[in-house]
């Protein structure tokens, strides 16, 4: 390049130089200071902010007043295009708040004006939100809708809000008692822990009303009169969303109740304080469903207003800037029948162990009733407990040899003893007699006979195992059930002692009692049963049960539950036809007829048929057992289970008789 050409660029590079630097106005310097004061607002601290008109402090603190009401939310802020004149500009400040389940959005205007080589903003309120005046703030009302109901079957309510009685020390009402006194003796009344209830009212406020239980007012045995003896004490009537009472479904149906700090902080912002929310069972699953929408207010309102001005005057100076409208919640609507519902309930009242009794429609799979007794602890057993069948599960196997075969009819060996890889297999103890020997497969099932089942592991593969079980709705993914549970597992391979214990539900065979009742519909309807609970699963906006609400639920601490189980099939691989399920049936009556059910033949009605179970659990000797008893009468398909229950036929047995007589 020659020393000219060098010359001339450098002239040119000069020239533009200038040109630039004669251009810049000061655009720049007003599109930095509104971008700083956006970022500044959107963090609800201005206090870097130059402003003309006021000081940086005394307009954060105003910011401060006027966000209050909104409070703990912050907006998003961005700076729009800058209008430019000279010396001063105005810039639209974009706000957005989440406000409830809705987003407030709205442009304020800023003004700047150039002071030397400094930017200020020009402090006016309406700068925070559209007209705002001196002496406004912006302030926001919630309306919460109430919960909605769980319907059972015929819309029957079976969560509902209910009259209640919150009981407390009220801390203004004490005078001159002693609040540590009183809190004693309340607690001591209504029986919750002294010592804890003592603590809380005194760390209370001294206007605090601290609530030391909550009870029913139907029915309710402590009555005003005793709670107004205590200094300071007293109950303030409510309602809150109950079942019938306070064990019903407890542990399907879950509880609702005033929202925690633990509970409104996982939410998202979905909760605030004095919210209903659900806990466990379909009130958690279902929660945002049952909850609704709130209705939000936001207004700008005269500052200073006390409560008490603002209850007696609620529009007084109030203009309203956004509002989103209150959706009420959509009822959950279940298959439960309340009646067979208790009826379950009350026949496990007495049972100590872990215990459940699942009732089932076959022609529908709407399930009944799904009760977990009081030795679950809160635990839903029935629908979620994972246990070994024990001899219910012959109805697998015996689908799988009338598959190869045989018939009700067809000759099998049934021994005292048998051993398999240095195992030795019994039958039930009381086995009798008479029905040793070369006996029809319906006398082996009737009495159960374990010897022969297991006799028949080396014609009956472990995969036709796990095909005949999906073939009666076991282990198979419940699309219409929308609610937790554990469906059954059935591995498909297994050998030696393992296969031969999967013969007789035992090995890693697992089943909820659920899964049994499906089982034993699955044979009175001919068909496949697909159990359904919750009829509106996708009444709520992302509410639905989860998907693969059919996949297995970690099942509690126990020794003898699993939560490695594999995921349930999509479909049965090859679905028991009708010409299988009367065979099946067959056998079933004879447990009654002819077997160790005979208990049963009593039920009024159209006949019953069933098969018992009696599972082996744990290092024992002689092992622990879990009891069961599956049965169908009429379209009604029940399993009853007890943990630690000893035989199926005299423990679960006598429970199903009641259940069945009752049911009607």
């Amino acid at each position: 390049m020659g020393n000219f050409q060098k010359l001339s660029l450098a002239l040119v590079g000069l020239i533009m130089g200038g040109s630039l630097v004669a251009c810049d106005d000061g655009r720049a310097g007003a599109q930095d200071a509104a971008k700083q004061l956006a970022s500044a607002v959107a963090a609800l601290d201005v206090g870097s902010i130059a402003f003309e008109g006021t000081d940086a402090a005394a307009a954060n603190e105003r910011l401060k007043e006027v966000f209050q009401g909104l409070g703990p939310a912050k907006p998003a802020v961005e700076a729009g295009e800058l209008t430019f004149d000279k010396d001063t500009a105005t810039v639209p400040l974009n706000y957005s708040w989440k406000v409830g389940s809705g987003e407030w959005k709205y442009t304020a205007s800023a003004e700047l004006k150039k002071s030397g080589d400094k930017w200020l903003t020009v402090w006016k309120p309406a700068l925070l939100a559209p007209e705002l005046a001196d002496g406004e703030v912006l302030a926001a009302a919630t309306q919460s809708p109430q919960r909605a109901d769980i319907l059972g079957a015929g819309d029957a309510k079976l969560v509902t809000y209910r009259p209640v009685v919150d009981v407390g020390i009220d801390k203004p009402k004490l005078g001159a008692a002693d609040p540590a006194a009183s809190a004693a003796k309340l607690a001591q009344l209504v029986g919750v822990d002294p010592a804890a209830y003592t603590q809380q009212v005194q760390a209370a406020g001294p206007e605090a009303f601290v609530t030391a239980i909550t009870l029913r007012q139907d029915g309710r045995t402590i009555t005003d009169e005793q709670i107004a003896r205590i200094p300071g004490a007293r109950s303030i009537a409510g309602v809150l969303p109950l079942a019938p009472s306070r064990t019903f479904a407890r542990a399907l149906l879950g509880t609702a109740a005033e929202a925690n700090a633990e509970q409104i902080e996982k939410s998202g912002g979905a909760l605030k304080a004095g919210d209903t929310t659900g806990t466990g069972g379909l009130q958690q699953q279902y929660d945002a469903q049952l909850r609704g929408t709130d209705g939000i207010q936001v207004f700008a309102e005269k500052a200073g207003l006390t409560a008490e001005e603002k209850q007696a005057l609620p529009n007084e100076g109030r203009r309203t800037l956004f509002q989103v409208g209150m959706e009420p919640g959509t009822p959950v609507k279940t298959t439960l029948d309340p009646r067979l519902q208790q009826l379950a309930e009350d026949v496990l009242a007495d049972v100590g162990p872990a215990s459940a009794i699942v009732a089932l429609r076959p022609s529908s799979g709407a399930v009944l009733a799904a009760a977990s007794g009081p030795g679950s602890n809160g635990y839903n057993t029935a629908m979620l407990g994972q246990y070994a069948p024990g001899s219910t599960f012959k109805v697998v196997d015996s689908l799988a040899m009338i598959r190869n075969g045989m018939t009700p009819d067809s000759k099998v060996e049934c021994t005292p003893t048998l051993t398999v890889d240095g195992r030795t297999f019994k039958n039930a103890e009381g086995y009798p007699e008479g029905s040793l020997g070369s006996v029809t497969l319906r006398d082996a099932f009737a009495h159960s006979c374990n010897t022969a089942f297991i006799a028949a592991r080396d014609s009956v593969s472990q995969a036709q195992l796990e095909s005949a079980a999906t073939s009666l709705g076991v282990a198979v993914e419940a699309p219409g059930l929308g609610a937790d549970a554990f469906l059954g597992s059935v591995p498909g391979e297994a050998a030696g002692t393992e296969h031969a214990a999967s013969m007789i539900g035992q090995g890693k065979v697992l089943l909820s009692p659920l899964a049994a009742a499906v089982m034993a519909g699955s044979v009175a309807k001919g068909s496949p049963v697909s159990p359904t609970l919750v009829l509106n699963t996708d009444a709520g906006s992302g509410t639905a049960a989860p998907e693969g609400s059919g996949t297995p639920t970690a099942a509690g601490t126990s020794p003898s539950l699993s939560s490695t189980a594999p995921a349930p099939a999509k479909a049965a691989e090859k679905p028991v036809t009708a010409a299988e399920a009367a065979a099946l049936a067959d056998m079933m009556r004879a447990v009654v007829t002819s077997g160790h059910a005979g208990f049963l033949a009593s039920v009024p009605g159209e006949p019953v048929g069933a098969k018992t179970g009696t599972a082996e659990f744990g290092n024992e000797n002689p092992p622990k057992t879990h009891a069961w008893i599956v049965a169908v009468h009429g379209d009604l398909a029940v399993a009853v289970f007890v943990e630690e229950g000893g035989l199926g036929a005299t423990t679960s047995g006598p429970l199903l008789k009641e259940f069945l007589t009752s049911a009607g």
